[in-house]
């Protein structure tokens, strides 16, 4: 079997003479493989993998392995290596490209072609340490390249082109202006997804990049097909060139050919000749050639600094032609040659020149043929490597067998994969051969050998030409520029294959400990490990799954730190692989049998494992390789082995055997077991080690075994505390044996393994011949006492009988009394008769069995334990005629066994004769009371069973007596029973009969039923296909079927069909199964004759294929529906899903078509957790497995690899909406129950539910995540009060609440009572009607009707809300997009907007920066600024130097604290000092200390100190509640300033997301344009009291700006245009802030409603329509817009003016969906509007529960994010603030928790955050439209809720705005007490700690704002409170003695000086 697939080739070169194999014995290594090598995947392990989203493309190392980088399509990966973690990533596309344009980095280049979004394909991934750079090359942009980071893939490295606008280049050298770019700078590798590149990285003087690209211009398959001829790849791309990489040189160099004139160092084929020269390459690999290759890790390639060549492995698709090499697979070679790069081989260059790439290249032809001519024509993967021994570089090749053509596939199927082998090539061979090839072309020239490749560009000539010439060593290896060139030899390098199989892919080979281990990847994901030895045998092999069905990457590579590890790519993932696990091998043999050369035995730690992980593994034998085989194990001999119990032992020698390192200085002692040990040392010998060791001490013997002479001891050498070696000895006891073995005593005695004695005279067994008193003493067995048998005859049971009994070597015990022993209690006087002989006398034995065997003993009388030897037992068969003996024939049968019985008519029983004379009579005739079967088939062979009486006494009364007819049936011996059976064989008849059965003995019996001789006939089978995999139950219908005793049925002759059963009409079997699919004849053989019915076929056909299976998951109690996908179904009749591990049972599925199946998951019974747990299909009782398309490996494949996984959660658990119990209803009404669930993992569907009352289904009408909504529109009654409430889910079934029906009795009474009254009632108002007029019978019904309507209105409204609060918050999450990044506003424009809302003076005006735009055609709104951010201060410069140093002495007062607080207090004294100059006074002050937060922190805190003083005498509960001083605002800027970090990282991205989900849900419904009512939202004042209908509509947008052209964007009908053009903005300009977009006055919208006609949509127009005398603004369905137009939307420069803000509109004049409620105008309106008016508004209240419902989880994280620490501490100003309070109240005595709760709320939550919620346009770069910004009102005040301790009185008059949170407000409250307690319960900051934060925020932003403007505007404050300030500065003793009110004066003087004319002039 495996020996078809896979073979193991004799060498192809000469390692050793004894490397060529014969035919024979290559046949006989595939035997042993087959039968002998390991397990499958034993010694290989998967450590780590990294799955990649995408397919990959390439991986590399770095040079140490810490990191390896792995490229997928559009992805790019840096993993830390060994456990392949992320550090980092980048993503490549994909991008706008189109093969048929020009790299847009060609700033020359247009392209007229339509681009689209490509994929990028990596095409080459080459690491350059020295330069720190990654090379990337994509397949999009012609093959472009870019030079990213080493240390970090997301940063690019080098901006290329140069001067291209991407950035600066780290390290970069060379002009950094831009510099003239062409093509072939850029079209560097393939620009394909199918076409090859390879690379190499060229260190030397200056660092180059070989590439080689399969050339994918016009003319190759890879190019479009289309009518251009425009192709930039010839002329810009060559197959193979050299290119620059020094990116710390010229960039403008970087990526162009190499070297001037630079067509030399490229390799172009002509264009004429592109198609005879198809070039796919495999590997570029560098090579120090083998006269200078030195030492190195396995499998690794040389450095570049040493390497002479470069080899580029690839495939031709040329067609053979006279001057061109005429193999497939090609070697080329190319001299590196450049000084420092190594030189060429002979270490030197002629002055150092650089070598032309055409100028040293060759290429040679690899041909990996079997000797038979099986040729592999296309190389798959190459590994340069080392072989072992002997030493020699190879290359090893895997090649496969490409086919003239693809053969043709089955559309969807598989195909196989093709013959592939492993080849390996010596470099020896490959240099010599260039050697003759450059001198055959120059010096004797042969056109055989080799020719000059006239197909390139740059070739010199057409032909070798004999020169006169001597080509030097150097010339001959790499040509020179006056010799032609490009070379390519003829005669291929051949070898033969050392492996073959299909489907290999890749390889990789490391030598190590005299072995070639090669390792091969193949086309399914496994990876393959084969050990060669020295000779190139296989020694052994191992394969393991990587991923299951992917492909592996031909590139494999080694870890370079620590080559036992091997890296692989499959086609999503990247794997780490250990080589060898050596720690399975437990056990020195099963080490080194095992043969892997990895693995070795660690002699003094006992373990299997590398050869580094052993301790002093350089030192001899302490690790011993497998090289050497088994026989190198350590072990220990025992001297001596066996010691006798009774002898003194003191000490013991040990030989120590095998390979063990000296073990002379170490701790040793022997070990015996159970904490037993001796002290032991070394012997010291020329050859052995000895060890000699103190013997067990006797009381430590352990015990003997029951019923052995003998026990075991194992012992073992320890040394240094590890026991190394272990052997056993035997501790005998001989006197044991003579007791054990009784009645062999004597023979047991002397055949013991150890040397024992026996004493006549004691007659026992002894260890020392000198316990014998013996004269003569035995020597051996055969001198032993013993009983002769002697066949003795039957005795009937109870006769008394002599029996003599003869004995052997009876000398020794003449005279001893002996008795005979017949078992227990059967004793009997013994009498010598003579010398030899001893008489029994009188033995009477007694039976009542038909027959029993007593044993014949003589026992020693006065010993009773001791008897006479009886080797072979001697018995005496006691016989009982009355029993076993039930007719005639067998009581007289047994006269053969010699049982004197006769058969008593009269009695009818057996017994014994006791006239020996009396001659037997004769038996009745015999009696047949049964045969089976009672039919057969003509030909015969059927056993025939016949049972009755007296059917014979013996065989030979029967051999020839029964017969069938005339047929004679044949008896078989060995089934004969006497008397009671025959079996018998039928003969064959001519013809169909029926006959009895007749035993003719001395009378003749015959049978009362009848034989039949009939012929069997076969019809058809059924069904006639199935799967070949087997299984299948058949049919086979016929007649007379059931005949016979023996049936067979027989698939092509050979295989059989299992599990039979039949009828007479029908067979019923199991098929077996197939290799292949083929048509199969099925027969049926009947007696193992001849077989019929063979024109019957069965169809095997291809396996059923199973996909898919989801869901995935399943509850633990099971019966979720699982539905299998896949083709070939229906030839399953049965299948099966049995989950491993967990699963309690199979479960049956269901077949429902061909390509699905359905099967319920079985219960859990173990779930440890929710890992996956592998599921397995059977299929008409056959394990499903996927049908194997690499068979190299099947044979050793014994373990079944699940595909499919199923997850296991805890059942699904529900509730009732209030968890009550118990539920009433009323019988006869409609019921609608709400059942809530318990978040899980499930995902279950509406489906999978099932809701029962008792045993009404409840139809289920509304499912989400929580919540379940069904309702029973049939009756409930019953005659019973209770029903149960269940849901099922699958097998779980959970009732959650008992029905309670109840009242009827009570509602009939009452419906009677209610009855009669209205029947009273109705004779009474049917008089009163019949007065009324008709009019007023009209107006009641009208009246009726309407109340019905507004009642089912009001239901429907409920309804809906109900339904919207429970989906809304599912679809706001999925539509949420998070992918636009947070507009943040910079630090700057945070600080101006939170200090200067609207307080200061100067923010009144607007001070304008220049406009930023988006683009050149947009960006029409601006930032406003504050002037404190203007860089400048704009004074005259006449008046600069007395202003700027009256400013300056006014900053150093201001820097005075005593001076400060002075003026603080000074002004907000002044009853003029108003609240806004206080707010302008301190955001100033903030403004002009910004830079010194510690001075402005103290100051803050003294100023917080007089207020606290000031309020706690009062109510120091009020303080801080309202910004009413300067410090308060102080207060508020300095939590600005210190918040901001905080804000920023951890608030920033919730309240971001509240904000956009707000925005979101306002937007799903309608929006009153005029009004700003909208459907959606949380403040009830803005909520729309009106059912409004819209429908969403999807329009296609193309839009030239923010980045994108076009997007679907959803819209309502009801929008307006301007509503339509906000949402398009926002959908396009989503990524970037909003003070750049465009306004929706800038930009046009057009409709294409058909291909010709296109309208401008405006909300006003000439088709507005007119209602009540308002003019209606334009929706999207006045202009009736279907879902999916065609929009398009542009920048414009007529702006529509006829519109102002559409709120702002008059709304006398215009409405959008709503007119206004003027009762006025009430009688103009049509019945239609009026009705609707009169719904109650009311209803509608229920959409504010709905938004709230939606936003909450929102609104949760940023309650949570505000309330929360980063890293476990709170912002440091937090905790300083608030133990700041804690100590001021705690200095004043104020120990109300309840003040101090109030103070930290007011001064945090109520002082910063609130302000924050309720202005997020200070955060962020948004539009805060009216309407969110009452919705933030509302989450505002709810927050403040949250943070206050006063209890909220809420009733039912309570605004909605405070209802509405209600619930959750005491959640929050405990939440913000919790915040506040573990702040104070966290150590105090130090004063140090603070001021070094508050130095950081300091510096963090010393340059943004100019303090000079706001000294200025402090100044102004300053003067016109001149003279209190300077009253103050006199009254304050301080201020005073340092005069600083003459410093203040001074500052007056100064700027009065100027300040007047300066200003004016300003």
């Amino acid at each position: 079997m495996g020996a078809e697939q896979e073979q193991q080739v004799p060498a192809p070169f000469g390692f050793s003479p004894s490397s060529c194999f014969s035919c024979f014995s290559f046949s006989l290594v595939c035997l042993v493989l087959v039968v002998c090598l390991p397990g499958a995947g034993r010694g290989l392990s998967v450590r780590s993998r990294f799955p990649s989203p995408t397919l990959t493309n390439n991986f590399a190392l770095d040079a140490s392995g810490g990191r390896l980088y792995l490229a997928s399509v559009n992805r790019l990966f840096q993993l830390s290596a060994p456990n392949l973690t992320l550090e980092a990533e980048a993503e490549e596309g994909p991008r706008e490209d189109s093969p048929l344009c020009h790299a847009p980095q060609l700033p020359q280049a247009s392209c007229e072609h339509r681009k689209r979004p490509t994929d990028n394909y990596n095409k080459l991934l080459a690491p350059d340490p020295e330069q720190g750079l990654l090379v990337v090359c994509g397949s999009v942009y012609q093959g472009f390249c870019t030079l990213r980071r080493l240390d970090n893939v997301s940063a690019l490295a080098v901006a290329f082109p140069p001067g291209g606008g991407g950035g600066g280049a780290e390290g970069a050298g060379g002009g950094g202006g831009p510099v003239a770019v062409f093509p072939s700078m850029l079209n560097v590798a393939a620009n394909h997804a199918e076409a090859s590149t390879v690379g190499l990285v060229l260190r030397g003087r200056a660092t180059r990049l070989l590439v080689g690209a399969t050339y994918t211009g016009l003319g190759s398959p890879f190019f479009p097909r289309n009518a251009s001829l425009e192709d930039h790849r010839f002329e810009n791309t060559p197959e193979i060139a050299i290119r620059a990489l020094d990116a710390r040189g010229d960039l403008s160099r970087l990526f162009t050919f190499d070297i001037n004139p630079s067509d030399d160092n490229i390799f172009k084929i002509k264009q004429g000749a592109k198609e005879r020269h198809k070039l796919t390459f495999v590997r570029a690999f560098l090579h120090a050639g083998t006269t200078a290759r030195g030492s190195k890790a396995p499998g690794a390639a040389p450095p570049a600094a040493t390497a002479a060549y470069a080899y580029l492995a690839l495939n031709s698709e040329a067609n053979a032609r006279e001057k061109e090499s005429h193999s497939h697979s090609l070697l080329a070679r190319i001299c590196l040659g450049e000084a420092g790069e190594g030189g060429a081989p002979n270490g030197s260059t002629a002055g150092g020149e650089t070598k032309k790439l055409t100028e040293s290249y060759i290429q040679v032809g690899l041909q990996c043929a079997a000797p038979q001519g099986e040729l592999y024509n296309r190389l798959v993967s190459v590994f340069p490597a080392r072989a072992a021994s002997p030493p020699q570089e190879l290359l090893f090749g895997v090649f496969e067998k490409a086919p003239a053509s693809p053969p043709a596939a089955a559309p969807g199927a598989p195909r196989p994969p093709p013959p592939a082998a492993l080849c390996a090539f010596r470099f020896a061979e490959v240099e010599e051969a260039i050697r003759q090839a450059r001198n055959s072309c120059f010096v004797a020239p042969d056109a055989r050998l080799v020719t000059v490749l006239d197909s390139v560009v740059q070739g010199t000539g057409p032909a070798c030409e004999r020169r006169k010439i001597q080509l030097q060593p150097e010339q001959l290896d790499c040509g020179a520029a006056h010799l032609q060139h490009p070379l390519s030899i003829l005669q291929p390098i051949k070898a033969r294959p050392m492996f073959t199989s299909p489907g290999l892919t890749s390889v990789a080979v490391s030598s190590i400990n005299n072995y070639t281990v090669v390792f091969l990847g193949t086309a399914n994901g496994r990876l393959l490990k084969i050990n060669f030895n020295s000779f190139m045998d296989v020694m052994s092999r191992e394969s393991i799954t990587v991923a299951y069905g992917e492909p592996v990457h031909p590139i494999m590579q080694f870890d370079p730190s620590d080559s036992s590890y091997l890296y692989l790519m499959t086609s999503h993932q990247i794997a780490r692989v250990k080589v060898a696990a050596c720690d399975q091998y437990t056990i020195c043999t099963d080490c080194l049998a095992a043969a892997d050369a990895y693995c070795g035995w660690c002699t003094l730690e006992t373990r299997c494992s590398l050869q580094h992980e052993c301790a002093h593994s350089d030192g001899p034998y302490y690790w011993i390789s497998t090289s050497g085989g088994v026989q190198q194990c350590p072990s220990m001999t025992i001297i001596p082995s066996e010691i006798n119990i009774e002898k003194e032992n003191t000490a013991m020698i040990i030989q120590m055997n095998g390979s063990i390192p000296s073990l002379s200085g170490m701790k040793m002692s022997c070990d015996y077991g159970n904490n037993i040990e001796t002290v032991a040392k070394v012997l010291s010998q020329s050859l052995n080690q000895y060890v000699y060791c103190n013997f067990l001490p006797r009381e430590k013997y352990p015990a003997f075994p029951a019923n052995q002479d003998h026990v075991i001891v194992q012992t073992s050498v320890k040394v240094n505390g590890k026991n190394i070696v272990w052997a056993s000895f035997t501790i005998y006891d001989c006197k044991r044996t003579g007791n054990i073995y009784a009645k062999t005593a004597c023979i047991s005695c002397f055949s013991a393994k150890w040397k024992c004695h026996w004493c006549t005279r004691k007659y026992t067994c002894v260890s020392n011949a000198t316990e014998c008193e013996d004269s003569v003493q035995m020597t051996n067995s055969t001198d032993c006492p013993q009983i002769v048998p002697a066949p003795l005859a039957p005795v009937s049971t109870g006769t008394s009988q002599d029996i003599a009994i003869t004995l052997m070597n009876a000398a020794f015990i003449k005279d001893i009394p002996l008795e005979c022993y017949f078992e227990t209690d059967r004793i009997f006087e013994a009498h010598w008769v003579n010398a030899s002989a001893v008489q029994c006398s009188n033995v009477q034995l007694h039976t009542s069995d038909k027959s029993h065997l007593f044993p014949v003993n003589l026992r020693l009388k006065e010993k009773p334990g001791r008897f006479i030897d009886s080797p072979q037992m001697m018995t005496v068969e006691i016989y009982n005629c009355a029993t076993g003996s039930a007719d005639c024939s067998q009581c007289l049968g047994r006269e053969d066994l010699g049982h004197q019985c006769i058969w008593s008519d009269s009695s009818s029983s057996c017994r014994l004769n006791i006239e020996v004379l009396q001659i037997p009579g004769l038996c009745p005739p015999p009696e047949i009371r049964k045969i089976e079967p009672l039919n057969g088939p003509l030909e015969g062979g059927t056993l025939v069973t016949i049972r009755g009486r007296n059917l014979g006494r013996r065989f030979s009364d029967i051999a020839n007596a029964v017969i069938i007819g005339n047929v004679k049936c044949t008896p078989l011996q060995e089934r004969y029973i006497v008397s009671e059976e025959i079996v018998c064989w039928t003969g064959e008849a001519v013809a169909e009969f029926s006959d009895v059965v007749t035993v003719n003995l001395s009378k003749e019996g015959k049978s009362r039923e009848r034989y039949s001789y009939v012929l069997p006939v076969v019809k058809f089978i059924s069904p006639s296909a199935g799967p070949k995999a087997g299984g299948t139950k058949v049919t086979i219908t016929g007649s007379n079927l059931s005949v016979g005793s023996e049936l067979q049925v027989l698939v092509n002759g050979t295989k059989e069909c299992t599990d039979l059963s039949r009828t007479d009409t029908t067979i019923t079997c199991t098929m077996p199964s197939v290799e292949f699919t083929a048509t199969a004849s099925v027969c049926v053989q009947f007696e193992n004759k001849s077989c019929i019915g063979d024109n019957n076929n069965f169809n095997y056909e291809k396996n059923p294929s199973i996909m898919d299976i989801n869901p995935k998951k399943s509850q633990i109690s099971g019966g979720r529906i699982i539905t299998v996908e896949g083709n070939g179904f229906l030839m399953a009749q049965n299948v099966s899903m049995v989950v491993h591990t967990i699963g309690k049972e199979p479960t049956n599925c269901k077949v429902h078509s061909d390509t699905v199946i359905t099967c319920p998951s079985p219960a859990a019974s173990n779930l440890t957790g929710s890992k996956p747990a592998s599921v397995d299909f059977y299929i008409n009782g056959r394990l499903y497995t996927d049908d194997h398309h690499f068979p190299f490996d099947h044979y050793e494949e014994p373990v079944h690899i699940s595909k499919f996984h199923l997850e296991y959660y805890p059942d699904p658990q529900f509730f009732t909406a209030k968890k009550e119990k118990w539920i009433k209803h009323h019988p006869g009404e409609p019921l609608t129950l709400v059942i809530h669930k318990e978040p899980d993992n499930l995902g279950l569907e509406s489906n999978e539910y099932e809701v029962k009352i008792g045993l009404i289904s409840c139809e289920i009408q509304i499912v989400s995540d929580k919540v379940i909504h069904c309702s029973v529109n049939e009756s409930l009654s019953t005659s019973e009060r209770q029903l149960p409430v269940t849901i099922q889910v699958g097998k779980f079934n959970q009732t959650i609440a008992m029905l309670h029906l109840g009242g009827s009795e009570t509602a009939i009474t009452v419906s009677i009572v209610v009855c009669s009254i209205l029947l009273l009632l109705s004779v009474v108002a049917l008089f009163v009607f019949c007065t009324k007029s008709r009019r007023a019978e009209r107006y009641w019904q009208k009246t009726l009707l309407q109340m019905e309507e507004m009642e089912s209105q009001i239901r429907e409204e409920i309804r809906k809300g109900f339904a919207e609060l429970q989906t809304d918050m599912t679809d706001l999450t999925k539509e949420l997009n998070r992918s636009q990044g947070i507009p943040f506003l910079e630090y700057k424009y945070f600080v101006t907007r939170t200090f200067f809302p609207k307080c200061s003076s100067l923010y009144e005006e607007r001070y304008i920066l220049p406009s930023q735009h988006l683009s050149s055609q947009m960006g029409s709104q601006v930032q406003e600024t504050h002037p404190l951010l203007l860089g400048e201060w704009k004074i005259p410069e006449n008046c600069r130097p007395n202003m700027e140093e009256g400013i300056a002495l006014f900053s150093t007062l201001l820097n005075n604290k005593h001076f400060l607080i002075v003026f603080v207090h000074a002004l907000e004294q002044q009853k003029d000092f108003a609240v806004r100059d206080r707010c302008n006074l301190a955001s100033l002050l903030t403004i002009a200390l910004h830079g010194k937060l510690e001075y402005y922190t103290s100051i803050m805190k003294d100023l917080l100190v007089d207020l606290i003083d000031a309020s706690a005498s009062k109510n120091p509960k009020l303080m801080l509640r309202r910004t009413e001083s300067v410090v308060e605002k102080m207060l508020t800027n300095w939590m600005s300033i210190c918040m901001y970090s905080f804000l920023r990282e951890t608030v920033g991205e919730p309240f971001f997301l509240l904000l956009c989900a707000i925005k979101q849900q306002i937007n799903k419904g309608s929006i009153d344009a005029i009004t700003g009512k909208a459907r959606y939202t949380l403040n009830e004042e803005w909520l729309l009291r009106e059912n409004i209908e819209a429908k969403p509509r999807n329009l296609n947008v193309s839009f030239q700006g923010c980045g994108m052209d076009s997007l679907s964007v959803r819209v309502m009908d009801t929008d307006t245009l301007s509503q339509v053009k906000e949402k398009i903005l926002e959908a396009f300009c989503k990524n970037i802030p909003y003070s750049q977009w465009p306004r929706v006055e800038d930009v046009d919208l057009e409709w294409f409603a058909t291909s010709t006609d296109s309208y401008i949509l405006r909300d006003l127009d000439d088709t507005s329509v007119m209602e009540d005398g308002r003019k209606k603004l334009n929706t999207l369905a006045h202009y009736k817009i279907p879902d999916g137009a065609s929009l398009a939307m542009s920048l414009t420069d007529n702006k529509d003016t006829t519109l102002s803000r559409v709120k702002d509109l008059d709304t006398e004049k215009y409405f959008h969906l709503v007119l206004p409620t003027d009762e006025l105008n009430e009688n103009k309106r049509s019945h239609r509007q009026s009705h609707r008016k009169k719904v109650l508004p009311e209803i509608y209240l229920t959409r504010l529960l709905s938004t709230k419902g939606t936003l909450q989880k929102f609104l949760d994280d940023l309650f949570k994010a505000i309330l929360s620490f980063r890293d476990e501490k709170p912002p440091v100003a937090i905790k300083y603030f608030f133990d700041f309070l804690e100590e001021q109240a705690e200095k004043r005595g104020i120990s109300d928790p309840d003040t101090l709760h109030i103070w930290k709320t007011n001064s945090l939550p109520l002082r910063f955050w609130v302000n924050i919620l309720k202005n997020p346009q200070f955060v962020f770069d948004i539009d805060k439209t009216d309407h969110i910004d009452a919705c933030l009102s509302v989450i505002a005040q709810a927050f403040i809720d949250a943070c206050s301790i006063s209890d909220l009185q809420l009733g039912k008059d309570s605004p909605t705005n405070k209802l509405l949170y209600a619930k959750e407000i005491p959640e929050y409250r405990k939440i913000v007490q919790k915040y506040y307690k573990q702040i104070r319960d966290m150590p105090p900051l130090s004063e140090q700690e603070m001021n070094a934060h508050l130095a950081e925020e300091s510096r963090k932003y010393r340059n943004e704002f100019n303090t000079n403007v706001a000294m200025t505007e402090i100044y102004k404050y300053a003067k016109r409170y001149r003279s209190q300030i300077v009253s103050a500065l006199d009254s304050n003793p301080t201020t005073r003695r340092t005069q600083l009110q003459h410093k203040f004066e001074q500052v007056i003087a100064l700027m009065e000086d100027n300040i007047y004319e300066c200003c004016s002039e300003a």
